[in-house]
């Protein structure tokens, strides 16, 4: 392993109260930190740990490698894999564009599908913000806050196709599909990424016959590989993807409910349902067209039970 004097991973809530017995242990001195269970330190050992209420795990010091090596693996996570990962599997630190979206289960608001490049360096770094599926991350804040981190790290090129509820409905009613929808838009993340960059190959989620995106690949797509893969997401292009298209659909969200005077849930529960009726009470039935994916079943219920 590398030198390091930083290394941020995520921790499980069953291994916090270990580290804590362990550091007392080895004699840290303990503080308070914001947002977090507690901070240590230990000038012997030339390190500083935060360990936050969020998961991550932050480490700094020049003792940082010996705390991994010789501490954090094999005592504390009972494996050698944290800062090997590129080991055990190279293809990690290739450079590749991923692609994901976010809202195709949400009634209301727009589709967000958005890519990620990332070379070597920046797939690295991935690996030290602790990037995953953002359906792992439950925090709107805390989504936000690695977007920011992905799309500020050296190496990373983002791009971001939002197709908001007008333009969805009206591509629904054209293609009749949702998964040709998703294939129109991986196409043109695709297309944007190649524009600025140079990449081998691209990955995305396997949301339907592969067919689908190479078909709406213009002429620069169609030169890369396209790989299209179950739990396509456990791939760090992919997974930094999926923070940004996450993050992409929260901020619209947040702004159409504010544009309508309503707040709008995320998914299609039954508080979706509620703020569906306070929309149609307020601004009539046709205002689930502008925001809304009205071909989802709860379009029905809610113009059946709103107040007439």
């Amino acid at each position: 392993m590398a030198e390091r004097t930083s290394y941020t991973c995520l921790l499980d809530a069953d291994k916090i109260p270990q580290l804590k017995r362990d550091l007392q242990a080895r004699g840290y001195d303990f503080r308070e930190v914001p947002y977090a269970h507690f901070g240590a330190m230990s000038d012997s050992e030339k390190v500083n740990v935060a360990i936050y209420t969020s998961g991550k795990l932050v480490i700094q010091g020049k003792g940082t490698t010996d705390f991994i090596q010789f501490y954090l693996e094999p005592q504390l996570l009972g494996e050698a894999r944290l800062g090997y990962e590129h080991i055990l599997d190279p293809t990690m630190l290739e450079p590749r564009i991923g692609v994901d979206e976010s809202g195709k289960g949400d009634f209301f608001g727009p589709l967000v599908i958005a890519g990620a490049f990332l070379n070597e360096a920046a797939a690295r770094n991935m690996m030290e913000i602790g990037v995953r599926d953002s359906k792992l991350i439950k925090s709107d804040a805390r989504i936000a806050e690695i977007a920011k981190q992905i799309r500020t790290t050296p190496g990373c090129v983002t791009d971001v196709v939002a197709i908001g509820p007008e333009k969805y409905n009206e591509l629904h009613a054209r293609m009749r599909n949702v998964n040709d929808i998703l294939g129109w838009g991986h196409a043109r993340v695709i297309e944007n990424l190649l524009a600025r960059v140079d990449s081998p190959k691209a990955i995305s989620d396997q949301f339907g016959n592969k067919r689908i995106i190479e078909k709406a690949l213009m002429e620069r797509g169609r030169k890369i590989q396209l790989v299209q893969r179950h739990k396509a997401e456990s791939d760090l292009a992919v997974a930094a993807a999926s923070i940004i298209a996450r993050d992409g659909f929260v901020m619209r969200l947040r702004k159409l409910g504010k544009e309508y005077g309503v707040a709008l849930p995320k998914g299609a529960s039954t508080a979706v349902q509620e703020a569906g009726f306070q929309l149609v009470a307020k601004h009539g039935g046709d205002v689930l067209g502008k925001v809304a994916k009205t071909h989802f079943r709860t379009t029905q219920k809610v113009l059946e039970g709103a107040p007439k």
